[in-house]
């Protein structure tokens, strides 16, 4: 199998987790420069009036600054707003209970730097899914892809995917909570799988659901 290499992402899409199910691990590219609008500090989620996208704020960056260096921001009340978001999306969920106090310690502690919030969630769902996978992050910044890497790493984008890049690690309907009212919305965050659907959420990771 590739090596496959992903961006930094805030409670990453499904297709993320898909894709690095299959491939046995990933390579968090943390050299690139930052861009705004991307999932590497925000997320999207579904409630009762739809989808909502949970950004988490930053400290203004330099020009070019590269994801490693990214800080989080104090500004705002945005830990208790996706707290509480979460909740009101999912506490009715089947499986919401079995991963709320993990979700609210995320919220709870502090993190100074972007890239060990969302490694610390990729670490977190590997838990909660009792998965190993070898997840590492780059060491300098893959500026060329030879054949034997699977990048990934800008075609999981929230308004540009790629989706022929995608088409493999895009899952299959699941089980939501509110599709009698908003249909089946692909490319949540990996916690609506996870509330919804609980260890079943390995079927859909493997495409065997």
């Amino acid at each position: 199998m590739n090596k496959l290499y992903l961006g930094s992402a805030y409670w990453a899409p499904v297709s993320y987790y898909t894709a690095m199910y299959r491939h046995g691990g990933a390579v968090i590219e943390q050299h690139d420069v930052y861009m705004k609008q991307t999932y590497r500090n925000r997320c999207t989620i579904i409630g009762a009036q739809g989808e909502q996208v949970l950004t988490v704020p930053i400290e203004k960056p330099a020009p070019r600054m590269l994801m490693r260096d990214i800080r989080i921001s104090d500004h705002g009340n945005w830990r208790h707003l996706h707290r509480s978001a979460i909740a009101s999306a999912y506490g009715s969920s089947p499986f919401y209970e079995y991963y709320a106090d993990d979700i609210n310690h995320f919220y709870d502690q502090r993190y100074d730097y972007l890239i060990d919030y969302n490694c610390a969630q990729i670490d977190c769902v590997c838990n909660w899914l009792g998965i190993r996978l070898d997840v590492l992050r780059s060491d300098s910044y893959l500026s060329a892809t030879p054949d034997i890497v699977t990048d990934l790493r800008e075609a999981i984008h929230p308004k540009h995917p790629d989706m022929a890049l995608l088409e493999p690690y895009t899952s299959k309907e699941y089980y939501q909570v509110f599709a009698e009212r908003h249909g089946f919305v692909p490319e949540l965050s990996i916690l609506d799988l996870l509330c919804n659907m609980g260890n079943e959420s390995l079927l859909i990771l493997a495409g065997k659901y």
